[in-house]
């Protein structure tokens, strides 16, 4: 923006000081910062704008092009397609005996494969679960209690 240097940054200060003085000096440099604040705000906003201005020009070119080259394929299928229907009219072949020869494809048909998730069994050894004390079964509150009751040491 302004190019200044701390000298001439310092010498408007000094007479800024002077001409303005010492009470009013706050307030007129936070107007001062204010204003240059909004500046700054309003120069981003117009770089913004140029910005958002030439990406939509770079994107209407783009959709310029790819509309000539969709264009231009939707033509070359056509030609093709016309190349294709005389070279087929002058075999002097129908459809229905082309359609005759080739047998239509045979696709399976769905089949349920039968799962259930929840019913997922473990593939983990017995003996691995009693050796690591994997707990098998379920216990009641009973039988817990009386599994972890301190035996009678005599």
């Amino acid at each position: 923006m302004i190019d200044l240097g701390i000298s001439k940054i310092a010498l408007i200060g000094a007479v800024a000081l002077i001409v303005i003085g010492p009470e009013k000096l706050p307030r007129v440099a936070r107007t001062v910062g204010m204003l240059l604040g909004k500046a700054q705000r309003y120069v981003n906003d117009v770089k913004a704008e140029v910005n958002r201005s030439m990406d939509l020009d770079e994107l209407r070119k783009m959709k310029d092009t790819v509309h000539d080259a969709a264009r231009d394929v939707e033509q070359s299928i056509h030609s093709g397609a016309s190349d294709f229907e005389k070279q087929f009219s002058e075999s002097g072949q129908t459809l229905s005996a082309l359609s005759e020869t080739t047998p239509e494809p045979v696709f399976p048909t769905y089949r349920h494969p039968r799962k259930n998730w929840r019913l997922k069994q473990g593939a983990t050894p017995q003996w691995y679960k009693a050796r690591n004390g994997v707990r098998t079964k379920a216990l009641s509150g009973a039988a817990r209690v009386a599994r972890f009751r301190p035996h009678n040491l005599k």
